[in-house]
C-alpha cells in the first residue's frame, strides 16, 4: 500500500488543486506543494524501512519493496511497481526538484492556477511511475502520461510573448514524444509476443522477461527500438530537435521540471531496461552509442557557444552532458555508471538553478538575448555571483557533485576505452568556453541599459542557497549516493556481465 501512495498522492493532488481554484485562487499551489511533500515523506518512509548502506551480494532483480495487483489479466498486464536503491535516489531527487519548481511558480503563475497545477502534478505522476514500474505496459502508460499535460504547460504558460512560438515548440515536443511512444510500444509488443511464442505465457512482467530466450535478430531490433525511444527523450543528437525550443518557450518553473527531472527518465530507462533485457545486442551496439555520445558532447558544446538565447544555451549544455552520461551507460564499467548516477543528479541541480536565475533576469529585462545584456554585475545583487558559481559547477569544479560525476565517468571509461575518455575530456573543456563567454557577455563590461539596482527576492534566494548546499553536499560526500545506489548498480552490471558470459560460453 505504501508504494501505491507514490502514484495516488500526486495524481489526486492535481485534481484537488484544479477544483480548489473555485474556492480560493491560492489553494492550488498549497495543495500541490502539500502533495509533493507527502510524496517525499512516503519516499523517506520507504528509505528508512530498508538499510541501503549495507552491501548485499545477490542476483538481479532484488527489489526492496514490490506491489503487484491484477489489472488487465486477459492480456497478462499487472499493476506491478517496485523500488530499489536506484529508484529511491531518483524519487528523492524528483520530489526535491518538484518542490523547487512549485516554489518558483509560486508568484509567477497568475492565470488558470488550478489547471496549471493539475498538469504539473500529472507530469510528476508520470515521472514517478516511470521510476517504479515493473510491468512494461504500465511503464509505457506512465511514459505517455507526461505528454499531454507537458504540452499544455508549454502552450498556456510561457515567459515569451509570442504565442505562435509557444505552439510551435509545444507541437514539436508532442510530435517527438509521440514518435518515442510509438517506437517504445512497438518494441514492447514485439518482446512480449516473442516471449509468448516461446513459453505460451502472455506477460509484460519485467522480472519474467529478463531471462527470457529470444532470437538474436529480434533482440537487436527490440533493443534498437528501446534505444531510439529513450534517446529521443534524453535527448541525444540527432534526436534533440525538440529540447531547445521547448526549453526556451517554457515558463521558468516548467524548465526546472523538463531539464531537471523529465530528461532523466531516459538514462534511468536505458540502465534499467537496455542493459538487462538485451545484454548481447547492447554489447554489439555499444560502439555506436558511444560515438553518438561523443558527437552529442561536441555538438552540444559548439552550438551552445553560438547561442544568443540564454535558455537555449542551457538546453544545448544539457544535451552535451547527456552525451557524457550515454557514454558512461554503454562503457561496461561499474565506476562509470556510478558516476553517471551522480552526474544525473548534479547536472539537473545545476541546470535547474541556471534556469531559475535566467528567469529572474528575464523578469527585469523581458529578454533572454545575451546581446541585450552586459555589465549586470554592477546592477544586480546576488544573481551574478550565483550564476558564476553554477556556470563553474557546470564545468565540474572540485567540491561540486558535477566534478565527482565527471571524474568517475572519465576514470571508469579510461579503464575500458582510453581514447574515448580523452576525447570526452576535450569535449568537456569546450564547455568552459561557452559558459565563461556567457558570464562575460552578461555580467561584465559597460551597462547597456540604465536602471535602478535590484536584488533577487527572499524566496528565490533561499531556493538557490538550498540548491548550492545540495550540490556541495554531493560533491563533498558522494559516498552517500554511491552507498544507496550501490546494490542496484552493482547487480545491474553483474547481470549484464553474467548474461554476456553465458552467451559466449
Amino acid at each position: 500500500m505504501l508504494l501505491s501512495l507514490l502514484i495516488i498522492i500526486p495524481f489526486f493532488s492535481g485534481f484537488f488543486a484544479f477544483f480548489s481554484y473555485k474556492l480560493n485562487k491560492n489553494f492550488p499551489r498549497w495543495i500541490a506543494l502539500l502533495g509533493i511533500i507527502l510524496t517525499l515523506l512516503v519516499v523517506v518512509q520507504c528509505f528508512f524501512q530498508k538499510d541501503y548502506h549495507l552491501y548485499e551480494s545477490g542476483y538481479y532483480p532484488n527489489w526492496d519493496k514490490q506491489l503487484i495487483a491484477p489489472w488487465i489479466s486477459r492480456f497478462g498486464i499487472e499493476f506491478n511497481i517496485a523500488i530499489d536503491g536506484f529508484s529511491i535516489i531518483m524519487l528523492f531527487f524528483t520530489s526535491f526538484l518538484s518542490i523547487i519548481a512549485v516554489l518558483c511558480a509560486w508568484n509567477e503563475i497568475k492565470k488558470n492556477e488550478g489547471f496549471f497545477y493539475l498538469n504539473f502534478m500529472l507530469v510528476l505522476t508520470g515521472i514517478i511511475g516511470v521510476f517504479i514500474s515493473l510491468d512494461l505496459f504500465l511503464f509505457f502508460c506512465f511514459w505517455e502520461v507526461m505528454l499531454l499535460p507537458m504540452y499544455f504547460l508549454i502552450v498556456l504558460w510561457s515567459d515569451q510573448i509570442e504565442k505562435k512560438n509557444n505552439f510551435l515548440a509545444a507541437n514539436k515536443f508532442f510530435l517527438y514524444g509521440q514518435i518515442s511512444g510509438l517506437i517504445l510500444l512497438s518494441s514492447i509488443l514485439l518482446l512480449v509476443f516473442n516471449y509468448y511464442q516461446n513459453t505460451n505465457i502472455l506477460t509484460f512482467n519485467y522480472n519474467l522477461l529478463i531471462n527470457a530466450p529470444i532470437n538474436s535478430y529480434i533482440e537487436y531490433i527490440v533493443m534498437i527500438g528501446f534505444f531510439l525511444a529513450f534517446s529521443i527523450k534524453m535527448p541525444i543528437v540527432p534526436f534533440h530537435g525538440w529540447l531547445p525550443d521547448t526549453h526556451s518557450q517554457s515558463v521558468s518553473c516548467g524548465t526546472v521540471e523538463i531539464i531537471g527531472v523529465l530528461l532523466k527518465t531516459a538514462p534511468y530507462a536505458l540502465l534499467r531496461y537496455n542493459l538487462v533485457l538485451f545484454p548481447s545486442s547492447t554489447e554489439k551496439f555499444s560502439i555506436i552509442a558511444i560515438f553518438l555520445g561523443l558527437f552529442s558532447i561536441f555538438y552540444g558544446a559548439w552550438i551552445a557557444f553560438s547561442q544568443k538565447n540564454v535558455k537555449k544555451l542551457i538546453a544545448y549544455s544539457s544535451i552535451s552532458h547527456m552525451g557524457l552520461i550515454l557514454i558512461a551507460i554503454y562503457s561496461d564499467n561499474e565506476i562509470a555508471i556510478q558516476g553517471a548516477v551522480i552526474q544525473i543528479l548534479s547536472n539537473s541541480i545545476t541546470t535547474a538553478a541556471l534556469c531559475i536565475l535566467s528567469g529572474q533576469i528575464y523578469k527585469r529585462f523581458k529578454s533572454y538575448n545575451i546581446d541585450d545584456m552586459g555589465g549586470l554585475w554592477s546592477c544586480i545583487y546576488w544573481i551574478p555571483g550565483f550564476s558564476l558559481f553554477f556556470s563553474l559547477a557546470n564545468l565540474g569544479i572540485p567540491g561540486t557533485g558535477n566534478f565527482i560525476g565527471e571524474f568517475l565517468i572519465l576514470s571508469g571509461i579510461f579503464q575500458v576505452f582510453p581514447l574515448v575518455s580523452i576525447l570526452a575530456t576535450i569535449g568537456i573543456v569546450f564547455s568552459s568556453i561557452y559558459s565563461l563567454n556567457m558570464i562575460q557577455k552578461m555580467f561584465y563590461g559597460p551597462c547597456k541599459k540604465q536602471f535602478s539596482m535590484f536584488s533577487i527576492n527572499k524566496k528565490e534566494l533561499w531556493t538557490i542557497l538550498t540548491l548550492i548546499f545540495i550540490l556541495l553536499f554531493i560533491g563533498l560526500n558522494p559516498q552517500k549516493i554511491i552507498d544507496i545506489s550501490y546494490n542496484s548498480i552493482h547487480n545491474i552490471q553483474k547481470e549484464f556481465n553474467n548474461s554476456i558470459l553465458k552467451i559466449r560460453l
